[in-house]
């Protein structure tokens, strides 16, 4: 409280109502970041396959439950037909920042430069009063934009001991240069390795930062774990959690693609691709400890001597018990596909902890209560179906995107979304459920009106993905197609020219090419009309169709030949 005496000289009565009025402000900061615009959570794996979260309700959901993850769906909503427009990992966050397609924000594939000066949606936030921070994996080179904080894994980052990024005063960087230098990147100077696992420290910095946080403003928290991403290396606590238990296996596991040429030449079959060593965690012989194919050694070398001994523990003991059995062809296909399925389900129980901590965290100091929390994935990714793993493909495994949202104020709980919707929409919606109105340029749909009454939103009734990654890891040809609620139009281009459509409703597991079938004819010109008028509203130019040479295709396909090595059968 103020008070005035008769005397205090004029300038200091006039510093006491001044400093009354900022009081008042600071007053008005703490009730708008309460009851106005919300806080909001971002909470986003990576590589988190539809199929292993149980409130989706798929077979391997049921043997390896997510039950925080389904806390999410129980509170408020789950949606059903959300997809990516280029399935893999950098792409996927540029878009989801800029709310834009890969051409327009100019990050079309892995190894490229994201430009950090661009429009993002992080730094429409901040510029609207919120206080913005992300942890865990960035993956974009350069440091985030946008944010107050940030605290981020150098490159992929790594399971076991981590090497973090964080913003600080003792490291010397300018954001104004960085802005007019987008291809700059970090020193590995500036990192520093904490030890523990990767999951669990993301999750603890995050709700650090949210108990440090300036309490005047609401907030705006991306929490973007590496988990589940290859090699699928769970926590110590974790790594017998599935031993026991046999994962259904996909109807298309041994697939032979007929008629479809780009899903003959990927290389990321589970049986034929996949290092024993590095991704299987498959010892060389009984009896040993020594990896089998290993080429990046790095993942199991940074484990302290503790660690070790107790991951040693584990696999020596299923490994030992593999080689008794002394498998091979089908049977050694299927131990295979077993070993993958427990690794990668035992890696996301970890995730699943981390977002129980953070709900239970809301609760307790009742921030849930004005809190957008959402839960997504970077892309969808193959479990077996087809014989494979990774994504990258526009076959729905990997299209195809967890999302879960709650917010008690706005989403009715046990909300069921059947809309088709995209990651290109996550900005323009993060923005309009903070109060603001979306830049005209983004182009995606904000589907927060999906939640009221009315309903009257606009909506997709076509959606477009391109992919460009290749020649790269796993040889998945450049495409792009367009999906409605049932068909599908894919032209995979490159060094192959093959156009593939399928019929969603008759064959969801997209086993049988029907572009040349007369019977479907004028369906497939009605769908190229729509992948035509797509691309030219996307502003979709000739330069999005170029090819690579014969010569760095036949250089990739060795490389990976040689780097892959004789597969143990």
């Amino acid at each position: 409280m103020c008070f005035s005496k008769s005397n205090i000289i004029p300038l200091l009565a006039f510093l006491l109502l001044f400093s009354c009025q900022e009081e008042a402000k600071k007053d008005m900061a703490v009730s708008n970041s309460q009851y106005d615009q919300p806080n909001i959570i971002f909470i986003m794996a990576d590589d988190h396959a539809v199929q292993a979260i149980s409130a989706y309700g798929h077979a391997i959901g049921k043997v390896a439950p997510t039950p925080n993850i389904d806390r999410l769906a129980r509170n408020g909503a789950i949606f059903q037909k959300n997809f990516c427009t280029n399935s893999i990992c950098g792409p996927s966050r540029a878009v989801i920042l800029t709310g834009k397609h890969s051409h327009i924000n100019g990050f079309r594939m892995n190894g490229e430069k994201f430009d950090n000066s661009q429009q993002t949606f992080p730094k429409i936030l901040q510029k609207n009063g919120y206080q913005t921070a992300i942890i865990g994996k960035w993956h974009l080179h350069g440091f985030p934009t946008g944010f107050d904080h940030w605290k981020i894994l150098n490159d992929q980052g790594k399971y076991y001991n981590p090497e973090f990024i964080e913003q600080k005063d003792t490291v010397n960087i300018d954001e104004e240069y960085v802005n007019n230098n987008p291809h700059w990147s970090i020193d590995m100077k500036d990192t520093t390795v904490v030890e523990g696992y990767a999951t669990d420290l993301i999750t603890n910095y995050s709700i650090e930062w949210m108990e440090k946080r300036d309490r005047t403003k609401p907030f705006y928290l991306m929490v973007h774990h590496k988990a589940p991403h290859r090699n699928w290396m769970p926590a110590l606590r974790h790594l017998n959690l599935y031993d026991s238990v046999s994962f259904p296996v996909p109807e298309t596991y041994f697939s032979d693609h007929e008629n479809q040429k780009a899903a003959q030449q990927q290389l990321q079959t589970i049986y034929k691709d996949m290092y024993e060593g590095h991704d299987l965690k498959m010892s060389k012989h009984h009896g040993t400890d020594e990896l089998a194919s290993n080429p990046w050694t790095d993942d199991f070398e940074r484990m302290t001597p503790v660690q070790k001994k107790i991951w040693n523990t584990a696999y020596r003991k299923k490994n030992d018990a593999m080689h008794d059995m002394q498998l091979s062809g089908k049977e050694m296909a299927m131990w295979k596909l077993q070993r993958y399925l427990q690794d990668y389900m035992a890696t996301i129980a970890s995730v699943d902890e981390g977002v129980g901590k953070i709900l239970d965290y809301l609760e307790k100091t009742g921030l849930d209560k004005n809190t957008l929390v959402i839960y997504t994935s970077d892309q969808g990714f193959y479990l077996g179906e087809k014989g494979w793993f990774d994504k990258r493909f526009m076959y729905e495994e990997s299209f195809k995107m967890p999302l879960l949202m709650q917010f008690p104020k706005e989403i009715k709980a046990n909300t069921t979304v059947n809309a088709l919707t995209q990651n290109l929409d996550f900005a323009p919606t993060i923005l309009n459920f903070a109060g603001i109105t979306p830049p005209a340029d983004m182009q995606g749909i904000s589907f927060k009106g999906l939640f009221s009454e009315s309903n009257t939103m606009p909506k997709h009734d076509a959606l477009y993905y391109h992919f460009y990654d290749f020649p790269a890891f796993h040889m998945v040809k450049r495409h792009y197609g367009v999906r409605t609620e049932r068909y599908k139009l894919i032209h995979f281009y490159d060094d192959i020219d093959q156009w593939e459509f399928y019929d969603l409703k008759e064959d969801p597991t997209e086993e049988h090419n029907l572009y040349a079938d007369s019977n479907y004819a004028d369906i497939i010109n009605e769908m190229k009309l729509k992948l035509d008028s797509l691309q030219a509203a996307y502003k979709v130019t000739d330069k999005e169709f170029e090819t690579s040479s014969p010569k760095s295709v036949k250089k990739a396909y060795d490389n990976f030949e040689k780097m892959r090595g004789t597969p143990m059968e």
